[in-house]
C-alpha cells in the first residue's frame, strides 16, 4: 500500500516543478539572445528531468 504522505509530498513537488517549467517557458519567450535562450533551455531541461524522476518515483509507489 502506498504511503499517502509520500504520495502527497511527491504530488506537491510535481506541481511546483510544473509551475517552474511554465514560468521558465514564459521567461524564455520574453527574452531574446543566444545566451539567454541557451540558459533558459538548460534550466527548462533540468526542471523537466527532475519532473520525470518525481513522476517515475510517484508511479512506482502506486
Amino acid at each position: 500500500m502506498p504511503d499517502p504522505i509520500r504520495l502527497k509530498e511527491l504530488n506537491d513537488r510535481i506541481a511546483i516543478i510544473r509551475e517552474n517549467i511554465a514560468e521558465l517557458t514564459e521567461q524564455a519567450a520574453a527574452y531574446s539572445g543566444a545566451a539567454d535562450e541557451e540558459r533558459n533551455a538548460d534550466r527548462i531541461a533540468d526542471q523537466q528531468a527532475l519532473l520525470d524522476r518525481l513522476i517515475a518515483e510517484r508511479d512506482s509507489l502506486k
